[in-house]
């Protein structure tokens, strides 16, 4: 099992700070939130790659329906060269909550769950270097900028891609199988219920090397039951601090380092 921490919040100085204390500590993967408005999470990953070597960089997560795929192609693909190839992208349908605020986006789960499962299509596609794209929700053709087929991330075929995929519910999961990772949702998240996913994917051909995300707060929450159901990651989530990002008590369970299964 590898372990990320997913930053709650701070300055753009203050993540920057923490993303290599985070490298220089121990942990494996650095994460931050992708909001409306407020810090753009790619400048600030590439300033993070700017600074570090090892960690591994990404959102959590990224609300594709909401955001033009081809932009978000791009700025992956831009921090995977600048990383030396440590760019991990994580998408979801987003959420409609009034309480981070109103953009005019889609609220209609299946028409964001279409933009969704198109997006990553498109996503999919330039980074292989094919420049059109013809579906329902999308239409593209880039064709005319023939230099563009050699912009690629460094990783190939591709960065990785998380998503979340609700068990158990086939038509979620299909997607999940599209993707590098699963970011598992339930009504009743258990390690059995991931467990179970898992078997599922593994059956209907889960590619080897693919990753299942677990997440929680130590030492209240334990990683080894996830471990043991076959979660490859374990992601520090202290969204506690979401409204306050308590820089202190962020900064020194940095500095303690990953927790021991």
């Amino acid at each position: 099992m590898r372990f990320g921490f997913v930053l709650p919040g701070g300055t753009t100085h203050e993540q920057l700070e923490l993303a290599i204390l985070a490298e220089a500590s121990g942990w494996d993967g650095l994460f931050v939130w992708e909001a409306a408005y407020g810090f753009d999470p790619w400048s600030l990953l590439t300033a993070m790659a700017m600074r570090t070597s090892r960690i591994r960089l990404g959102t959590m997560l990224t609300p594709l329906p909401f955001r033009r795929p081809w932009k978000v192609a791009s700025q992956v693909a831009t921090l995977d060269q600048l990383s030396d190839g440590r760019a991990t992208l994580a998408v979801g349908v987003g959420a409609v909550d009034t309480g981070l605020g109103t953009t005019g986006e889609p609220e209609d789960l299946r028409e964001r769950a279409a933009l969704l499962d198109e997006g990553i299509d498109v996503i999919d596609r330039l980074w292989r270097g094919q420049l059109t794209y013809s579906g329902a929700q999308y239409e593209i053709d880039l064709t005319p900028r023939t230099d563009l087929a050699n912009f690629r991330p460094v990783q190939q075929p591709r960065p990785p891609i998380w998503v979340v995929g609700k068990w158990p519910h086939p038509k979620s999961m299909r997607r999940v199988l599209r993707c590098d990772g699963w970011l598992p949702y339930m009504d009743d998240m258990s390690p059995e219920g991931v467990a179970a996913g898992i078997d599922w994917l593994r059956t209907n051909g889960m590619a080897d090397g693919f990753d299942v995300i677990s997440e929680g707060e130590t030492p209240r929450d334990d990683p080894k039951p996830w471990a043991d159901a076959g979660c490859t990651w374990w992601l520090e989530t202290r969204w506690s601090g979401f409204d306050d990002a308590h820089p202190d008590a962020t900064r020194e369970r940095i500095a303690a380092g990953p927790p021991t299964l």
